[in-house]
């Protein structure tokens, strides 16, 4: 039976990342980036695709679960007629930066709290996306034991448990009894490189949750919601590569947005649009030193030609993204493709200068100073805006259909200069600034007369409906939330996007995106509603909605992109930076109202 999106849980060592099931099975690992080949790949399979599992053998077992206070530390507490046990979960945080990763961690800790429990241990490494069988081979003893598995350029090191091999895999037991423990550790390293010293279990737990919690103590917020704000920021910065900077938009590829569908897309990259809002949410809750560290990711990653500037890129900066679909993975439940790459690479999405110039503008009001060539940049981006005026679009959707002129994308390029001309105006920064008010009222102009219909904002200017990214049209200041356009955008979202109390992206039958299939209901865009609904005086509405969307996060407080109001299940990439951010400034805005 297919485990539930919204039964993981999130390991991370702010390098790559892993998903741990309810069941004690860690179906999802990549190694050693984010966006690297999987070991474990039963999320999108089974436990032929590769996986990691240590639970009780009693079947009828029964968990619980939760993080270590502020940390990524995951608990799992499991109750046996025989004893009480914990699996203390974690990848060890290494606080330094490197050029090169030559190892990464996953910390298995057995703790017995009464009784006895014997668990089953088992492990299926399937490398490269499962493509790949590896060369198993026993490198220990019966006193310290230890197997090695290698293929091509990966080597996985598992110590601390006795395995055997077993039809292509290796099983064993742990039994723990009232005040055992065991730890059992799973290191990554080239396979060209001899094998890491063993990791000191003790250190690395103290080490790695001293980290989180230091990080969480500096997240300077007063208002509602505090614990799904304070968990969303944390994991936004667990989506963060603490050596390059990149953020990603999420973990994982291929969970589908409509199950058993084709809409399943790879999210292990960098979108500046994704980065540049969880820049802003990071900023706006103390962290100004994200701010740099992003910005010369930025800086790196479009250093050239403005207009060779991608909307999404690797994590290091990379350009080379292309998609293309795997069959070595069967796919979540049976959904392909699944999808390696990302082909939006290679779209135009006229609302990302925007994004991405609200953000610079917020790091510079927050007091980051500027570099070198931060100005330049941003300088180079609005000239390149500026010969792009008339050009259609992808829009933030990233639709695959035929290019629009999308409102929300004029919206975010006239905030664009906006934005440039307040760092004229406001720090005293030199530019072109007359030049960038009259493509600002340009642009003003034509929202006006043709991305407004009827008394309201429409998605584009061939069509009549509204999209749910007109929510943010108010927020970069284009108009007041209270404006008469907006009020009637926002009853005409209700009525047309709303499934069940909450929102969709825009309605798919229309043929805009050029995909087959239906999605559900979007949680940032539900988030956003709670922002206008706070902006424009419905304070009883954006507290009711708000409360709704945090009590759809799982057990340890995650969410991904989508949820099936029928089914009341979590869908889609998990767990979805646009969601968490959008849930940080959803908090803001009723603690501002």
């Amino acid at each position: 039976m297919v485990t539930p999106i919204e039964d993981y849980a999130l390991l991370s060592d702010c390098r790559t990342a892993a998903l741990v099931s309810r069941e004690g099975s860690i179906d999802w690992l990549c190694v050693p980036r984010f966006d690297s080949p999987s070991v474990f790949g039963a999320l999108l399979g089974g436990p032929d695709q590769g996986r990691w599992s240590l639970r009780p053998a009693d079947a009828a077992a029964i968990a619980s679960r939760r993080y270590d206070g502020d940390t990524f530390l995951l608990i799992t507490r499991w109750e046996t007629p025989t004893g009480v046990a914990e699996v203390h979960d974690i990848m060890p945080v290494d606080s330094h930066r490197h050029d090169v990763i030559r190892r990464i961690d996953v910390l298995r800790r057995v703790v017995g709290i009464s009784g006895e429990v014997v668990f089953d241990h088992e492990l299926r490494v399937r490398f490269d996306y499962s493509r790949s069988l590896p060369w198993m081979r026993q490198t220990g003893n019966r006193a310290e034991p230890e197997l090695t598995a290698i293929a091509g350029p990966d080597a996985l090191v598992v110590r601390g448990a006795e395995l055997r091999a077993d039809d292509h895999r290796h099983r064993g037991q742990v039994t723990v009894r009232e005040g055992e423990r065991a730890d059992i550790t799973l290191t990554w390293h080239p396979s060209h490189r001899k094998a890491p010293a063993p990791l000191d279990a003790d250190a690395a737990h103290a080490s790695t949750r001293a980290w989180w919690e230091d990080w969480a103590g500096r997240i300077d917020h007063d208002g509602p919601f505090e614990a799904s704000v304070v968990r969303s920021l944390l994991v936004l910065r667990a989506l963060s590569h603490r050596d390059t900077g990149g953020i990603v938009a999420a973990p994982t590829t291929s969970l589908p947005e409509q199950f058993g569908g084709a809409r399943n897309w790879d999210y292990r990259y960098v979108w500046l649009r994704d980065a540049a809002l969880t820049l802003q949410a990071l900023l706006e809750h103390g962290f100004v030193g994200v701010a740099h560290h992003w910005r010369e990711w930025l800086l790196r990653a479009i250093a050239g030609d403005a207009a060779d500037m991608q909307i999404v890129y690797g994590i290091a900066g990379e350009r080379e993204i292309g998609e293309r679909e795997l069959t070595s993975l069967p796919g979540y439940d049976g959904a392909v493709p699944v999808r390696v790459g990302n082909g939006a690479s290679g779209q135009y999405q006229a609302d990302v200068v925007g994004e991405v110039m609200l953000a610079l503008a917020a790091a510079r009001d927050a007091g980051l100073e500027e570099s070198h060539y931060s100005w330049p940049m941003e300088r180079a981006l609005l000239r390149h805006a500026g010969e792009q005026l008339d050009e259609p679009d992808n829009g933030i959707w990233e639709i695959r259909g035929e290019p629009r002129h999308f409102t929300h994308s004029r919206v975010m390029m006239w905030a664009a200069f906006d934005r440039g001309i307040r760092a004229v105006e406001e720090h005293g920064l030199s530019g072109p600034v007359d030049q960038w008010r009259r493509r600002r009222a340009t642009l003003q102009a034509a929202i006006d007369a043709d991305g407004v219909a009827d008394g309201r904002f429409v998605q584009h200017d061939a069509t009549t409906e509204v999209d749910a990214s007109l929510l943010l049209i108010p927020q970069v200041g284009y108009c007041a939330a209270d404006d008469p356009r907006m009020l009637a955008t926002v009853a005409e979202i209700e009525r047309t996007l709303m499934r069940d109390g909450l929102v969709r992206r825009y309605r798919t039958d229309t043929g805009v995106d050029g995909l087959d299939g239906d999605e559900h209901p979007f949680l940032a865009c539900s988030f956003w509603l709670v922002q206008q609904y706070a902006a424009s005086g419905r304070r009883d509405d954006a507290t009711a909605l708000m409360e709704r969307l945090c009590g759809l996060a799982n057990d340890v407080g995650l969410l991904s992109e989508e949820y099936d109001v029928e089914h009341g299940r979590h869908v889609g990439n998990t767990p979805q930076a646009f969601s968490h951010l959008a849930l940080v400034r959803a908090a803001d805005a009723l603690a501002g109202a």
